[in-house]
């Protein structure tokens, strides 16, 4: 129901550095745990990271757990998801969702989750 937006993406070289956020307008985010997911052309989407409401449990995909840090601050009702060591791989479309399913390394949207936005493009290149 809640309607999020992303922004911060951007074309960055290997090894480079962003900074995405995700807010809502007319929305409070602290009622929501928030996760970060991506989109790769012809894949799947795929979970990132999740962040619990007051940002005591956290949780990231194998693949960024190290290089990649989920935060929010509920006073600003913003999210974020600080990217470092960005590799090729990482290109995709990256969108934030309430109510992720986060096991672990293992993060999913909800079942039947619609509400998606329309994302921010991150493309690392040379």
């Amino acid at each position: 129901q809640v309607q999020l937006v992303e922004s911060g993406g951007g074309l960055v070289q290997p090894g480079g550095s962003l900074r995405l956020s995700c807010t809502a307008s007319g929305a409070v985010l602290d009622n929501y745990a928030i996760g970060w997911f991506r989109q790769a052309p012809g894949k799947e989407r795929d979970g990132v990271a999740c962040i619990a409401t007051n940002g005591g449990r956290k949780h990231d995909e194998g693949s960024v757990e190290g290089r990649f840090t989920i935060s929010r601050d509920n006073g600003a009702n913003m999210v974020y998801l600080q990217m470092n060591d960005l590799k090729p791989e990482d290109t995709a479309v990256y969108y934030c969702a309430t109510e992720p399913v986060c096991m672990g390394t293992r993060i999913q949207a909800r079942p039947g989750y619609r509400n998606w936005g329309q994302g921010t493009q991150v493309t690392v290149s040379s």
